[in-house]
């Protein structure tokens, strides 16, 4: 090669990686789609910290037949409209795929795998769980995740904003703080020794009989098995107080410990 040949440039423009995802799942019951754009519209306005362009998985695993084209993009168009923005559908039969090609959007295989100790459903392809949804925050989200099968996780320092911490199949513990807009989530139960004023999620993976116990609560969000409350629907008379949080009947209950 000549010294005057020009010198070719590997380095990529970009790197892919594949990681956790922060997307919420909206699984559709009734497919009304009037209905369904009022109760989205009616989360956005409530919290729309946490809701408003919100990324949504579409998942119509809990009907009895996959919808048509037409009814699909009516729903999609509804859901924008009420402020939030659907990314894919939820893996599911071979007329879900199809939907799916025909709407222009992906398939995600976690929130089909969610249902599957309750509901019968297609085994889906092998794909890494993604974390539960995460609003855009002041700093980048940096996550800690814990290794699967090992004791319960703990955490000493204050967690703070744009962190997110999740032990994977099992409980967390957290000895300090959790910040406005930091989130904290487990596969088991979680347990908070100071204030929580972020996000907990408890029973990530559908364990409905995860808690969550804070000493003093002051949340943004709780969840348990992706049954949630945000600090909008939270009595006024439980901010600042220890309390537990935890499933019954498909419904959040928060009391105070005593």
């Amino acid at each position: 090669m000549s010294s005057g040949a020009t010198t070719m440039n590997y380095e990529l423009a970009g790197d892919l990686k594949i990681g956790q995802v922060g997307i919420a799942n909206l699984r559709i019951r009734t497919l009304d789609v009037e209905r369904l754009g009022t109760e989205m519209r009616e989360r956005v306005a409530r919290a729309p910290k946490l809701f408003e362009r919100a990324a949504v998985i579409i998942d119509f695993g809990g009907l009895p037949g996959t919808p048509d084209v037409q009814t699909a993009r009516a729903l999609l168009d509804a859901l924008r409209s009420a402020g939030v923005i659907p990314v894919a559908l939820a893996w599911g039969s071979a007329d879900n795929e199809r939907l799916a090609i025909e709407l222009g959007l992906p398939l995600l295989a976690k929130f089909r795998a969610q249902y599957e100790s309750h509901e019968a459903a297609p085994a889906p392809p092998p794909a890494a769980a993604p974390a539960p949804a995460a609003p855009a925050r002041s700093e980048p989200a940096r996550a800690v995740l814990a290794a699967p099968g090992e004791p319960g996780m703990m955490v000493s320092a204050p967690i703070r904003s744009g962190q997110q911490i999740y032990a994977e199949q099992r409980d967390l513990t957290v000895l300090s703080t959790v910040g406005a807009g930091a989130e904290v989530i487990a596969d088991g139960s979680i347990h908070i020794y100071g204030a929580l004023r972020g996000r907990a999620l408890a029973g990530a993976r559908d364990n409905e009989k995860a808690r969550i116990f804070c000493r003093e609560f002051h949340a943004e969000l709780v969840a348990i098995a992706g049954h949630y409350k945000v600090m909008e629907d939270i009595p006024t008379d439980l901010r600042g107080k220890a309390v537990q949080v935890w499933l019954e009947n498909g419904q959040i209950h928060i009391a105070a410990l005593t």
